[in-house]
């Protein structure tokens, strides 16, 4: 394996994560000091999910023509201009602007993810499965558990620097990957042979098809209840601070990030204790049980059980068994996809990750808003035992 570039692509990767959580905290924490009510704070990231669905589609298609070196650059430049946007002076703040400059953002991110999970393809042998589960594990796990951190470096820049000071911050620290990337990054990493059709955008493996519908579903069910029923209910209904909100967030984002870096340790190794490239049975029996965890959550509420200490307790339970889940789903794309190209494949992938965030985040607050936490719960139970039903026909 190349691990100089391995290396590089994973600083890149943990620089641009710092700043997208960042990026999330100053944008949810200050709109809200400007008055900003939690749904239209929601509705502000709805654009970037959006577009994150779009942009794997033909950024893995962009990968493939130009390079993933060069979409991973272009999606620093981007995030780069999105922060920018948001530097205007207050009375420009509208919805429409900002939700155009988390467009902006949602873009660069699905470029830089898209692209970092593909080049690792391309970096690892095709007979060293258990060294390929291990490393994405580790890029997916430190991206999460840096995202985590960046919670908190977002509220810290926004109580040193104030809003636009820490954009200023996190821009330069964005310049900084982006000249650095230019230098070291391969260049032609992930170019296919071939110039590839447009058309060819859409995947044509079964496998693919598969672990994608699969995918879309799995991060529907963290989503539906994750993304606004869960911090209303901790803020509205047990009275927490939002800063108490914030950093148990951020604590659950960096837990889910480790666990899921030491997931091969718990998937990746036989009977014998020889280590291996996890199957089709893992990622069934991992998400059978995931399913049952937002199922006892709403079971023991509808009970009336101490609901604080079920739902903080539940979701540390659904932290540890949705990082294996998804760092199993994120090795088996990488294990199936095709490495003349890779970025189609991958970025196919991760345009059905991104509409089953998209659709998680939408259905959060209308099934909230209807019919209650409890509810948004079975939606999930609902969404997983789909997951688990598609992935046993890969």
């Amino acid at each position: 394996m190349n691990l100089q570039q391995y290396l590089v692509i994973t600083g890149n990767y943990w620089a641009f994560t710092l700043t997208d959580g960042a990026l999330r905290m100053l944008v949810v924490l200050f709109f809200h000091q400007l008055g900003f009510s939690p749904l239209e704070i929601a509705m502000l990231f709805i654009f970037y999910e959006f577009f994150g669905v779009v942009t794997n589609l033909v950024g893995g298609y962009l990968g493939a023509r130009i390079g993933l070196n060069r979409t991973m650059q272009i999606g620093l430049v981007l995030q780069i201009i999105a922060l920018a946007a948001l530097t205007v002076p207050t009375e420009y703040l509208t919805v429409l602007w900002v939700m155009a400059a988390q467009a902006i953002s949602g873009i660069a991110k699905d470029l830089n993810k898209m692209s970092a999970k593909g080049a690792i393809k391309l970096l690892v042998p095709d007979n060293a499965q258990s060294t390929l589960y291990k490393w994405v594990a580790i890029l997916t796990g430190s991206k999460n558990a840096l995202k985590g951190v960046g919670f908190f470096l977002g509220g810290l820049l926004l109580t040193l620097f104030g809003f636009v000071g820490a954009l200023y911050t996190l821009m330069a620290l964005l310049l900084v990957t982006w000249l650095l990337s230019l230098i070291l990054l391969q260049s032609e990493l992930g170019k296919a042979k071939a110039k590839p059709k447009f058309k060819e955008i859409f995947s044509k493996s079964r496998a693919i098809n598969i672990l994608s519908a699969a995918r879309m579903f799995l991060f529907g069910a963290r989503d539906v209840w994750f993304v606004i029923a869960l911090p209303v209910v901790l803020s509205q209904q047990f009275n927490w601070d939002h800063w108490q909100v914030g950093a148990f967030l951020a604590i659950w984002v960096i837990f889910y990030g480790f666990i899921q870096g030491i997931a091969p340790r718990l998937t990746g190794r036989d009977q014998a204790g020889v280590e291996h490239g996890p199957d089709r049975n893992a990622a069934v029996l991992w998400a059978a049980g995931l399913t049952l965890i937002p199922l006892g959550i709403a079971l023991l509420l509808n009970a009336g059980v101490a609901p604080q200490w079920i739902i903080v307790t539940g979701l540390m339970l659904f932290a540890f068994m949705f990082a294996v889940n998804s760092s199993l789903h994120s090795y088996l794309i990488i294990r199936f996809a095709n490495a003349d190209g890779v970025s189609l494949d991958v970025g196919f992938y991760y345009m059905a990750n991104a509409m089953g965030r998209l659709i998680g985040t939408v259905l959060s607050g209308l099934i909230f808003q209807t019919a209650g936490f409890v509810a948004c719960l079975l939606v999930s139970v609902i969404f997983l035992a789909t997951s688990t039903i598609i992935v046993r026909r890969l």
